[in-house]
């Protein structure tokens, strides 16, 4: 992944307060040519530094106001196909591979905890998967944010 200078950040912290903002006016407001933030806004979604536009949907307004994580332990040997079941599954928002006991870590939704039984039933029984364990999340205190990072540096 690039390095991102001064320029990318602060194209990327005016994004970040107004992602609908038009690249003419964002080019007014930092001071730069508008060919220069539309050829930098390419560059850093042809290179995958952006996330995709639904990350920025919330769950809730999908009807899917119950999160929770899943602990997912493997059968090692069928990893790449519990993976690909996993990828089936609709309310399976993200999966990480943590270092540890746990082999798999997923972010899942559902619309309610009912609902929630039957996600964690649905992601159990994807091949490979051996035993899951299922934390709800009682509420956000800290939603995903990357501005203070792109301030940091």
């Amino acid at each position: 992944m690039n390095v991102l200078d001064e320029t990318d950040r602060r194209i990327l912290l005016a994004l970040d307060d107004d992602p609908r903002l038009p690249v003419a006016l964002l080019a007014q407001r930092l001071g730069l040519a508008r060919g220069t933030v539309h050829a930098r806004l390419e560059k850093l979604a042809g290179s995958g530094v952006l996330r995709a536009h639904s990350a920025r949907v919330r769950p809730e307004a999908l009807g899917r106001g119950v999160a929770a994580s899943i602990r997912v332990e493997l059968d090692q040997h069928q990893i790449g196909a519990a993976i690909e079941a996993l990828r089936g599954v609709p309310e399976v928002l993200e999966c990480f591979a943590p270092a540890g006991d746990t082999d798999l870590l997923l972010r899942v939704v559902a619309k309610s905890p009912d609902d929630l039984y039957r996600v964690a039933e649905v992601v159990r029984l994807c091949p490979g998967i051996l035993r899951t364990s299922t934390s709800l999340f009682l509420r956000e205190v800290i939603p995903y944010r990357i501005s203070e990072l792109l301030k940091a540096d």
